[in-house]
C-alpha cells in the first residue's frame, strides 16, 4: 500500500514538473518571437526635425559618406523615427533587436527603400535607407543587419547630439514640397512632392490621396470636404507651419462603416522648389 501511494505521488510530481517545463519553453518561445518594445519611451526633444550622430560598432555599419555620419530623426509627440541612408545596397535589412530573434516568424524587419545620393564629384549612385523607431538617445542597443549573403548579423548602435533642423525660410509664392505620410494601414498613400501655397501667413497644401474614400479631413479642431470633381480625394488644408510634423484626420468610408484614421505629415522644407516660375533661395 505504501509503495502504491509513494508511486502515485511521484507520477503527479514527475506529470507537474513535465507540464512546467513545457509552459516554460512555450513562453520562452513566444518571447524569443516577439519584437522588442522599441520605441517605447518618449523623448524629451519638441516636435521637428534633428541631425543625430549615428554609431556602431560595425566599420563598414555606417551612414552614407554624404550624411557625414549623420541620420535625421523626425519626432511627434516625443516618438522618435530615424531614417539613415547608408553607403550602398549591400544591407539589405535591419531588426531592432538580437540577430537570433531576427530570424523568427513575424519578426518586425525593418525594410529598406531606395534613395538616390549626388556625390562632390556629380556622380549620383542608388542606395538603401532606413527608417526605425527611435529606442533611446545617447543609449547603446541592439540592431542586428542582413547582409546580401542571407546571414543576420549582431550589432550594438547609438543615437547621440541631436541638433535641430531650422526650417528654411519661404518667400510667398507657389511650391512643390516632399511629404511623408506616418499612421494608417499603409494601403492608401498621398501624392508628393505636394502643391504648396504660401502667402506669406499661412500655408495651403494640397493632400492628394490614391484613393477616392474620404469624405472629410479634420485638423486643429476644424473640418474640411474634399474639393469636387477629382478622382480621387483630395483636400486644401491651411497649415500656419510646416516646420514640425502635422496631425490631422481622414475620414475613410473604403470600410462598412465610415471611421476616422489619424495621420502625420511631415514636410522636408529642405527640398522644396518654387513651381510657380520664380527661384527661391533657401537660407
Amino acid at each position: 500500500m505504501t509503495c502504491r501511494k509513494f508511486s502515485l505521488l511521484t507520477f503527479v510530481l514527475c506529470a507537474a514538473l513535465a507540464c512546467a517545463l513545457t509552459s516554460c519553453a512555450r513562453e520562452g518561445k513566444e518571447n524569443a518571437a516577439a519584437p522588442p518594445s522599441a520605441g517605447a519611451g518618449l523623448l524629451a526633444l519638441e516636435d521637428g526635425v534633428y541631425s543625430v550622430d549615428f554609431e556602431s560598432d560595425g566599420a563598414m555599419f555606417h551612414v552614407n559618406e554624404v550624411y557625414g555620419g549623420k541620420g535625421t530623426l523626425t519626432v511627434s509627440g516625443g516618438r522618435g523615427t530615424v531614417r539613415l541612408v547608408m553607403p550602398s545596397k549591400n544591407i539589405c535589412a535591419l531588426y531592432l533587436g538580437k540577430a537570433s530573434d531576427a530570424k523568427a516568424e513575424g519578426a518586425a524587419v525593418i525594410e529598406p527603400t531606395v534613395e538616390t545620393v549626388e556625390y562632390p564629384d556629380g556622380l549620383a549612385e542608388e542606395v538603401y535607407a532606413f527608417e526605425l523607431p527611435v529606442p533611446a538617445l545617447d543609449e547603446e542597443f541592439d540592431l542586428a543587419l542582413i547582409g546580401t549573403k542571407g546571414r543576420w548579423y549582431d550589432h550594438r548602435a547609438r543615437l547621440a547630439n541631436p541638433a535641430r533642423v531650422p526650417a528654411p525660410t519661404l518667400e510667398p509664392g507657389e511650391y512643390r514640397i516632399p511629404v511623408a505620410l506616418e499612421g494608417g494601414s499603409g494601403r492608401a498613400k498621398i501624392t508628393t512632392p505636394a502643391k504648396v501655397v504660401y502667402d506669406g501667413e499661412r500655408y495651403l497644401v494640397t493632400v492628394e490621396w490614391s484613393s477616392p474614400n474620404f469624405d472629410y479631413a479634420r485638423v486643429g479642431g476644424e473640418k474640411y470636404a474634399p474639393l469636387p470633381d477629382r478622382k480621387n480625394s483630395t483636400f486644401e488644408l491651411p497649415f500656419a507651419s510646416l516646420d514640425a510634423p502635422i496631425d490631422a484626420v481622414f475620414d475613410s468610408v473604403a470600410m462598412s462603416a465610415p471611421h476616422e484614421i489619424e495621420y502625420t505629415l511631415i514636410f522636408d522644407l529642405s527640398k522644396s522648389e518654387r513651381s510657380d516660375g520664380e527661384t527661391q533661395t533657401h537660407e
